[in-house]
């Protein structure tokens, strides 16, 4: 499994949208675009992909253009894992 199909399914876990999960995509938006995607849960998703990653992810890094779209969070844990 790559790393957007894995984000992904830890988005959708975390999230409980499974039943929605065929239907995103690299552009879907996620912030305003899910509203099961909150302010905690956007920590929840955090803390679930720096557990199965591996990765540090400071708080200053946490934005809404982290969040945007799906293809710009799978960038994010790219670029972190390249780290």
């Amino acid at each position: 499994m790559d790393n957007f199909d894995k984000v992904k399914d830890i988005l959708s876990d975390v999230l409980g949208i499974n039943e929605k999960k065929g239907s995103i995509t690299a552009e879907s938006s996620l912030l305003g675009g899910i509203p099961e995607l909150d302010s905690m849960a956007v920590v929840n998703v955090v803390v679930a992909l720096t557990e199965h990653f591996d990765i540090t992810v400071n708080d200053d890094e946490i934005n809404a253009k982290t969040f945007e779209t799906l293809g710009s969070l799978v960038c994010f844990v790219e670029q972190k894992l390249a780290e």
